[in-house]
């Protein structure tokens, strides 16, 4: 009777077990364009998803004439905390693929936050050394969803290491 009731209990214990939503077996939610508060991608072959369950900052703004795109998601793969792509009075349009630079008018750029227990966080963006891709695959201005994919590489600020962001995606609704 002992035998069946640890049986039984193991069962149990091992039934409420969850996986690991950052496991890089798993793969990734497919790339959307419905403004589905999705945010996405591969650090290191880790997987990095948005853990504010979808309501993640992501804005389109007009400012004195010129036009601000943001978003950024938050998740925790070593210390990699968040990441976030920005435009600096410059348009976005569906369908056009952005090279993401530093950050300066006109450009388009990409940018990591870095924290640790050892560690103040860090925010690093893309350059001419460190630089990678954007693609907006849909951008509906009336319903407010923007949808893209991405990729960059960027330098670890503590270790000089090179880290590789791939798979990158996203589709959400932005604000004005």
């Amino acid at each position: 009777m002992k035998h069946l009731l640890l049986l039984v209990t193991i069962t149990f214990v091992l039934s409420c077990c969850s996986k690991d939503d950052n496991d890089p077996k798993e793969p990734l939610s497919p790339a959307a364009q419905t403004g589905a508060g999705t945010f996405a991608c591969k650090v290191n072959g880790q997987n990095f998803i948005d853990t504010s369950g979808g309501y993640f900052n992501c804005y389109y703004q007009l400012i004195d004439g010129a036009y601000y795109f943001g978003i950024q998601g938050l998740d925790s793969v070593i210390d990699l905390t968040s990441i976030t792509f920005g435009t600096e009075k410059k348009e976005i349009n569906e369908g056009n693929t952005y090279i993401l630079f530093e950050i300066l008018d006109g450009n388009v750029w990409g940018g990591v936050g870095f924290s640790s227990e050892n560690n103040p966080y860090k925010f690093v963006s893309t350059n001419s050394q460190y630089t990678g891709e954007l693609t907006i695959t849909k951008f509906d201005f009336t319903n407010k969803i923007v949808s893209g994919t991405f990729w960059f590489d960027i330098k670890h600020p503590t270790t000089g290491e090179t880290v590789e962001i791939r798979e990158g995606r996203f589709d959400t609704l932005f604000t004005q």
